[in-house]
């Protein structure tokens, strides 16, 4: 989770630069729904992601040269230079797309879990989706398919609370998620969001079961982004949230209630931090070293991959 932080945090300190040309949608307070939920997944496993996927993208182990290649434009990046922030994918780490339509990943995933089943591969298809995701027809499509054909598929809404700027309770009837697993018959359960182990936990226990041939879950992670919807800034002077609903959130960090945890523990204390820290610091600013050096494509390849 720090290493998130801190790179993320990297991104948003060099994005006045101007060198980043595309959006960035960051995850920074949203860390624990990623980490937990892909520490149980195996390389063979794959996930799909939506616009806001770095963290997604490092949890499950994607090559971080080649995530910030792609923010560059350079040809070192995981599409060549050619997609940016939103369109990260890792063959290796078993990250099958990232995909900033909303909601058009779902049913890429469920593809995905319907493939495995088929090939009869022990593998799950982990399906990460937004609170505005849900209210796309496809959504539903996908879970009503998941669920007819008992697929390895687990879907993961992290529930930040707001499409952009508008909240949940302006767009959604007061119910709770959980009734989208009973529509569809599917298992599903609601998570703190912030806290990696319960997170962890939760996706354990549903991947499992996807495995085992127990047809699909479906995990709710409810959370909160700190920065803007898209951009490296704060924008709670929009007025859309209020700062005193953000400071409790703020509050429950999820990097401080695990560092808090494992102190306690005695896993953790302030020296091994540190190391940990300075050896993340060092990957980082070799990284972006190493981006600013790469080529940018070749102009005369610009039709490539393009279709009409």
């Amino acid at each position: 989770m720090l290493r998130l932080r801190l790179i993320e945090e990297a991104i948003a300190d060099r994005y006045s630069e101007q060198e980043i040309r595309c959006p960035v949608h960051l995850c920074i307070g949203q860390e624990a729904s990623a980490v937990g939920a892909c520490s149980v997944l195996s390389e063979s496993d794959i996930i799909v992601s939506t616009h806001r996927s770095h963290g997604h993208y490092l949890a499950k182990g994607g090559d971080l040269d080649a995530m910030l290649g792609e923010l560059y434009g350079r040809v070192t990046g995981c599409c060549g230079g050619r997609g940016g922030s939103m369109h990260l994918f890792d063959q290796n780490a078993g990250i099958l797309a990232s995909v900033p339509i909303v909601g058009s990943t779902i049913p890429i995933g469920v593809g995905a879990a319907l493939t495995f089943q088929q090939r009869q591969e022990p593998n799950v298809s982990m399906i990460f989706l937004g609170d505005g995701a849900t209210e796309e027809g496809v959504f539903h499509e996908s879970m009503n398919f998941a669920s007819v054909h008992s697929l390895p598929a687990v879907f993961v809404i992290e529930n930040n609370l707001f499409s952009v700027y508008t909240s949940l309770e302006n767009r959604q009837p007061e119910r709770p998620m959980t009734d989208y697993g009973k529509a569809h018959s599917v298992r599903a359960a609601i998570v703190d969001g912030n806290d990696v182990v319960a997170v962890h936990e939760l996706s354990r226990h549903y991947v499992e079961k996807a495995r085992n041939g127990e047809g699909p879950g479906l995990i709710i992670a409810n959370t909160y982004r700190w920065r803007e919807h898209c951009g490296p800034n704060f924008d709670n002077d929009l007025g859309y949230r209020s700062r005193e609903d953000f400071e409790s959130w703020e509050k429950r960090c999820p990097i401080e209630k695990f560092r808090r945890d494992l102190t306690v523990e005695n896993v953790l204390n302030e020296q091994f931090e540190l190391e940990i820290e300075i050896e993340i610091r060092e990957e980082i600013t070799d990284a972006f070293d190493l981006v600013r050096q790469a080529p940018f494509p070749d102009p005369t390849t610009l039709s490539r991959s393009v279709y009409a």
